[in-house]
C-alpha cells in the first residue's frame, strides 16, 4: 500500500531489545521474527522506495537517543530538536504505560468488589488487533466476563518469577505474559488466564509448559486459543463459553500450592560427579572430554542419536520445539534410564549462547525433563560466556585464561580434519581409508589435548595434512556442494539423517560447515553492536581487539600448515566473511547462525560451488530470516546459486530427503 502511494521513504526499525521489564528478566529481547521483518519485506518486495531500518534498542535510553540522533540528522535535522523530541516520545510512552496498567487494576479492583468472573487475556501486541484475535475479547465481554490483560503486571515485580520456572527470561513480551500467569497464579478462583498464540510461534513452545505448570501448581488451568486468520470462530466461541460455564461453579474452593521442584544445584562438592554431554559432531564431540580434564572435571561424550533418543525427547520435551532440543533431551534422559549412571554423582551440562535464539532455553527444556523424568538430583549445568546467562551452579567454574590456548588450537585443529576428511573421502584410494585416518588424528589430538600441549596440536595439522595427501587420487572435476544451517544439523549425522554420506557415496565433494566461524563472529558482532548503538564503547572493546589479533594469528598459522594438503581451502578472515554477509543481510542480525549463514553461502558462491544445502529444524525461527527470509536477495546477487533448503523435525520422511536431494544431485555438472 506504501509503495502504491509513492511514499518518499518507508520507515521499518529492525528492533532488537524492548524495554527491560523487572529485575529478575534475563533480557528483553524481541522474537527474531519480529525483529527481522525489515529484512524480509527487503528481500522479497525490494521496493524502489527507500526502506530505512536503523537499529534500535529500548533497553538504554541513551543508545536509544543516539541511534535517533545518528538517523534524524541524516534528514538535516537539529540535534537540540530530536533530543527534544525523544525526551518527549519517552515521557508519552510511559505515561501510556502507567494509565494502561492503572486502568487495568481499577477494573479487576472493581470486579472483585462486584464478585465478578475476570479473564486475563494475554497475547503479544498484534493480538490486539480485533482482525487478528476475531474479535475474541469482545466476545467474552458478551458473555457477562470483565476482560484484563497482560499490562496489569507492567512494571511490577512478582513474587518468585525465576525461582518458580525453568524458563530463561530473554524475550520482552513472553516475560510479561509469564509474569502475569504468576500473578493470577496468586489470584483468587475469580481470575482465570487465557492466551492467544499463532501457529507457529516459537517461543510460545518454551513459554505455554511453563505457564501451564505455574497454574497448575496453583491448582489452575491454561487456556490456550490458537489464532489465524483462517481459524473457525464458531468452535473458538464454543470453547470460551465452556470454559467460562465450569469457572462460575469453581469459586471459593481450597487450593494448596505445590512446591516448585528443579533440578539440584551443582556445588563444590559435586565436582567429582561424571559429567555428560550430549553428542554434537564427529570432530569436537571426542575432544570435549581431554578438554574439561584439563580443569578436573570428568565428562563423559553420549553416544550419537538414535531413534530411542527421538522417542525420549518427545515424551519429555514440548513436541513443538525445534528438532535438535527433542534429541538433545531425549539423548540426557535416555542415557540417565540407562542404568549405566549413579544419578547421585551425575550431572549434565549443555552450551548456551544467550542470544535470541530458542537455543538459550535448551537448558530449561533439559532441566523440566530430567525433573519429570524423575531425577531432580541431576545437576544441570550451562557452558557459557555470556553475562545474561544466569544459572546458579557454584561447584563448576572453568579457568578460560589457562585453557584457551588449547581450546583454540582443539577447534582449529577439528575443523582442519574436516576439511582434509571431506576431501579425501570422495578421493581416496582405497574405500574407509579417509575416516581411518580422521579417527587416527583425532585420538592423537586427544592425547595432546590431556598434555595441555596446543603447539604440537598445530605441528599435527601439517603432519595429518601430508597423510591424507597419501591415500588420494587427485580429481579436479568432482561436483561440489556447499553445507550450510543451524549449527547442531549441519553437524550432527543422526539428525540430518546422513545427508553429508550420502552425498559423499554419489562422489560428490562437500564443502564442510565449520566451528570456528560460529565462535568469531562475536568479534565482528561487538564491533557492529557499538557501531549500531546497541551497546556501549568501553575498555573491554579494546580486550576484544587484541584477543582478535591472537585468534587471526593461529588462524594464519594452521592455514599455512594445513596448506600441505592439495585441496585445502583456508579459513576466513571473519571480518571478510563479513563483508559477504552485509552484502544480504544486517549484520545486526545475530540470531541463530545469524549473518554468518547468508555470508557463507555468498562466500560459496564466491569460490565457484553454487549448489548449496541449506539444513534447519523445521519452524525455526532465525531460519526464517537468516535463510528462507532472504533467498530472494541472494539469488537476485547471485543467480548462479541453487539453494536448497531442507527442514527436519522427528517425523521427517528419510525417503523424502533422498528426493530432494536427487534433484539436486541429478542438476549437478
Amino acid at each position: 500500500d506504501l509503495i502504491k502511494r509513492k511514499v518518499d521513504r518507508i520507515f521499518i526499525p529492525y528492533v532488537v531489545f524492548e524495554k527491560k521489564e523487572g529485575k529478575e528478566s534475563a533480557n528483553s529481547y524481541n522474537c527474531p521474527i519480529v525483529t527481522g521483518y525489515s529484512e524480509v519485506i527487503k528481500s522479497a518486495v525490494n521496493p524502489d522506495i527507500p526502506v530505512d531500518s536503523p537499529v534500535i534498542t529500548f533497553q538504554d535510553v541513551k543508545l536509544l537517543t543516539k541511534e535517533c540522533m545518528e538517523y534524524l540528522q541524516s534528514f538535516g535535522i537539529e540535534k537540540r530538536i530530536i533530543k527534544n523530541a525523544v525526551k518527549k516520545a519517552l515521557a508519552a510512552q510511559e505515561g501510556y504505560e502507567r494509565e494502561i496498567c492503572e486502568l487495568n487494576r481499577q477494573v479487576y479492583a472493581g470486579n472483585k468488589t462486584e464478585n465478578r468472573l475476570t479473564i486475563l487475556l494475554a497475547g503479544r501486541p498484534y493480538h490486539t488487533d480485533p482482525l487478528i484475535q476475531h474479535k475474541l475479547s469482545d466476545m467474552i465481554s458478551d458473555m457477562g466476563v470483565t476482560v484484563i490483560t497482560e499490562d496489569i503486571v507492567r512494571g511490577k515485580d512478582v513474587k518468585g518469577n525465576r525461582a518458580k520456572t525453568f524458563l530463561v527470561s530473554q524475550w520482552a513480551y513472553i516475560n510479561r505474559i509469564f509474569h502475569a500467569a504468576q500473578w493470577v497464579a496468586e489470584q483468587g478462583d475469580d481470575v482465570h488466564f487465557v492466551q492467544m498464540t499463532s501457529f507457529g510461534c516459537g517461543p510460545d513452545a518454551f513459554l505455554i509448559d511453563e505457564i501451564k505448570s505455574i497454574l497448575g501448581r496453583h491448582k489452575k488451568s491454561l487456556t490456550l486459543l490458537k489464532i489465524d486468520d483462517v481459524n473457525n470462530i464458531g468452535s473458538i466461541k464454543l470453547r470460551v463459553r465452556s470454559v467460562i460455564e465450569s469457572l462460575k461453579f469453581n469459586h471459593d474452593t481450597l487450593r494448596t500450592v505445590e512446591p516448585f521442584v528443579t533440578t539440584k544445584k551443582f556445588d563444590k562438592e559435586d565436582k567429582k560427579r561424571t559429567i555428560l554431554v550430549p553428542y554434537f559432531t564427529d570432530y569436537i564431540s571426542p575432544l570435549m572430554p581431554a578438554l574439561f580434564e584439563l580443569e578436573g572435571y570428568n565428562v563423559e561424550a553420549l553416544p550419537e542419536s538414535d531413534t530411542e533418543s527421538v522417542e525420549c525427547g518427545l515424551m519429555y520435551a514440548n513436541n513443538e520445539v525445534c528438532y535438535p532440543a527433542t534429541l538433545i533431551v531425549g539423548d540426557l534422559v535416555k542415557a540417565l534410564k540407562s542404568g549405566r549412571y549413579d544419578t547421585s554423582q551425575t550431572a549434565v551440562v549443555i552450551t548456551q549462547t544467550g542470544g535470541q535464539c530458542r537455543a538459550s532455553n535448551y537448558i530449561a527444556l533439559i532441566k523440566k525433563g530430567i525433573v519429570e523424568a524423575g531425577y531432580s538430583e541431576v545437576p544441570v549445568l550451562s557452558l557459557a560466556m555470556g553475562s545474561s546467562m544466569i544459572n546458579d551452579q557454584p561447584g563448576f567454574t572453568l579457568n578460560w585464561t589457562r585453557i584457551m590456548p588449547v581450546v583454540l588450537a582443539a577447534v582449529l585443529f577439528s575443523d582442519c580434519i574436516a576439511k582434509f576428511y571431506y576431501a579425501s573421502a570422495v578421493r581416496e584410494k582405497n574405500k574407509g581409508e579417509a575416516q581411518r585416518l580422521r579417527q587416527q588424528y583425532l585420538e592423537e589430538a586427544r592425547k595432546l589435548i590431556l598434555a595441555n600441549k596446543p603447539g604440537a596440536l598445530y605441528r599435527l595439522v601439517e603432519t595429518a595434512a601430508n597423510h591424507f595427501n597419501e591415500i588420494i587420487i587427485p580429481n579436479d572435476n568432482l561436483p561440489r556442494v556447499g553445507l550450510v544451517g543451524e549449527i547442531y544439523l549441519k553437524f550432527n549425522r543422526f539428525a540430518n539423517k546422513n545427508v553429508v554420506e550420502w552425498l559423499i557415496e554419489r562422489k560428490v565433494e562437500v564443502m564442510p560447515p565449520l566451528i570456528t566461524g560460529f565462535f568469531t563472529q562475536a568479534f565482528v558482532n561487538r564491533k557492529v553492536n557499538v557501531r549500531t548503538h546497541l551497546e556501549k564503547a568501553s575498555m573491554t572493546g579494546f580486550v576484544y581487539n587484541l584477543f582478535y589479533k591472537l585468534v587471526q594469528r593461529k588462524i594464519n598459522k594452521v592455514n599455512k600448515l594445513a596448506s600441505a594438503f592439495r585441496y585445502f581451502l583456508p579459513i576466513a578472515d571473519i571480518f571478510e566473511e563479513a563483508e559477504h554477509g552485509e552484502e544480504i543481510i544486517t549484520l545486526s542480525a545475530q540470531f541463530g547462525e545469524g549473518w554468518l549463514l547468508p555470508a557463507e553461502i555468498v562466500s560459496f558462491a564466491r569460490q565457484g560451488t553454487n549448489n548449496i544445502i541449506s539444513l534447519q529444524p523445521f519452524g525455526c525461527i532465525a531460519n526464517h530470516i537468516i535463510s528462507k527470509g532472504v533467498e530472494k536477495k541472494i539469488k537476485t546477487l547471485y543467480p548462479q546459486i541453487n539453494l536448497l533448503s531442507l527442514d527436519y523435525d522427528s517425523g521427517v520422511s528419510e525417503v523424502n530427503i533422498i528426493n530432494r536431494l536427487l534433484l539436486l544431485t541429478n542438476s549437478l555438472k
